[in-house]
């Protein structure tokens, strides 16, 4: 049997990823990489891969997959209570695999999304120089699609990575409510004085809530709308967006651009700081949002 590993359950979502794919937003193509670039790079660096080997980004509990082969493998990203063969397994800690052994994510303590990785080279093909899926466009990761159980990926060139782990001081904040620092939008003073003391100022602790209707495209907010002043309007001629984009549509309730979109025709009220954009990989239905203008 080649060496490989099998979905016995994907959780809620489970996707191949990697750093992404830039470079291509001239034609449409986002760049569709981990959400939380920390948590993969780290990730990578535990188990000696290279920076761009791809691995599984998964949200939900209860994902579980099989090994057909000896590997080391880790856990990073949100913490998780995770098990192989029913013996606790630390996250963002290296650990053995042996041939037959299951891994089972049973809980997620703090943070939403988690990044499974491998000592070794997941078989995939890599599209535009990634092995990242592109959902909306079908294409990259394991057939263009979320894994689903029964899914199988090989694995090649596994080896054992040395004993290796990232300090529990290391680790960054993912509780909420998160404070997500944002820099001026280019449509700011599209907004009422009031709509942007509201959303700007953190000292009045004036908050939004993720909506269930979130994902890897936009996080979408619910709360107070904002509100546009006299002759302005909630959309503007499609142009390129940044990652961390926070816009505003017309019905006044912001959302968050993440890393599938390239194009954009809402009014842009912020940005949130490059500092604080692994954390957007964290805000799960219902947590509390907060903006603090820098």
């Amino acid at each position: 049997m080649v060496p490989a590993i099998e979905v016995v359950h994907p959780g809620w979502l489970s996707l191949v990823v990697d750093a992404g794919r830039p470079g291509h937003a001239d034609i449409g193509v986002p760049r569709s990489c981990a959400l939380d670039t920390l948590a993969f790079a780290a990730l990578n660096r535990l188990l000696e891969n290279s920076d761009d080997a791809p691995a599984i980004e998964v949200f939900g509990a209860d994902f579980s997959l099989a090994f057909s082969t000896e590997t080391t493998a880790a856990v990073t990203g949100a913490r998780v209570s995770a098990f192989l063969d029913g013996s606790p397994v630390e996250p963002w800690t290296t650990f053995r695999a042996k041939p037959g052994s299951l891994l089972r994510v049973a809980g997620v303590v703090e943070g939403f999304r988690y990044y499974v990785g491998f000592a070794g080279r997941m078989e995939l093909p890599r599209i535009m120089e990634s092995f990242s899926t592109n959902l909306e466009c079908m294409f990259g990761g394991f057939k263009g699609r979320p894994l689903m159980k029964g899914d199988r990926i090989g694995l090649s060139e596994c080896r054992r990575a040395g004993e290796r782990s990232v300090p529990d001081s290391h680790l960054p904040e993912m509780r909420p409510p998160h404070v997500l620092r944002v820099l001026d939008g280019p449509e700011k003073e599209w907004l009422t004085g009031d709509s942007l003391d509201k959303f700007f100022n953190i000292e009045k602790n004036l908050w939004y809530a993720v909506s269930a209707k979130s994902n890897r495209t936009g996080i979408r907010l619910e709360g107070e709308p904002l509100a546009f002043g006299e002759g302005a309007a909630g959309g503007i001629v499609s142009e390129g967006i940044l990652p961390g984009t926070v816009q505003v549509p017309p019905d006044g309730r912001p959302i968050i651009v993440l890393y599938e979109r390239t194009m954009g025709g809402y009014a842009r009220a912020g940005v949130v700081a490059s500092v604080d954009l692994d954390r957007l990989a964290h805000l799960k239905p219902k947590d509390k949002v907060l903006f603090d203008r820098v």
